[in-house]
């Protein structure tokens, strides 16, 4: 995203912070491509037979981010509260899944040429977010860092401005 067009993305949050009726209107197409992008590597994570697709993902995500009061700070806290809601979003889905009444946590196995076939293992998303809810009762700081960087993609100098620590020279 270039320079200009992240000045604009910050200038729409604030003005849908303020409550401006078409900013999120007129953010969506400019945030559109790289939320796609982050749902498309949650996704890529996901197991093979997942019901959900990156765009479906980004749809859901999208719904519950209009629904959710506006007033992000910066677009690092946008994309973070993005990310944080497609995790989310994926972790019901994987809970939802290990409830079922039959079968529940149990992994499909299918039969190729007379032998079972173990399915693709991906991440254990229930695990992670267990995990980082363990994490953010000790820390908080320490869990949004993991969250922003491993799961939102932000890389290591951003996450830096967005805590306040200096460049470095």
């Amino acid at each position: 995203m270039s320079t200009h067009s992240s000045h604009a993305v910050t200038q729409l949050l604030e003005a849908w912070g303020r409550g401006e009726a078409d900013a999120l209107e007129r953010l969506t197409p400019l945030v559109y491509g790289e939320l796609h992008r982050l749902a498309r590597k949650y996704m890529a994570g996901e197991h093979a037979n997942h019901t959900l697709q990156a765009t479906a993902l980004l749809n859901e995500a999208y719904l519950r981010l209009v629904d959710s009061p506006a007033g992000f700070q910066d677009r690092a806290y946008f994309f973070g509260a993005c990310a944080q809601l497609m995790r989310r979003i994926l972790v019901d889905s994987a809970r939802e899944r290990q409830s079922l009444k039959r079968g529940a946590g149990a992994r499909p196995c299918e039969l190729q040429d007379g032998l079972v076939a173990a399915p693709e293992l991906g991440p254990d998303l229930v695990a992670l977010d267990d995990a980082l809810a363990a994490l953010a009762l000790i820390d908080a700081r320490q869990a949004k860092v993991v969250e922003l960087r491993f799961l939102g993609g932000m890389s290591v100098q951003k996450q830096a401005r967005h805590w306040g620590f200096p460049r470095k020279q």
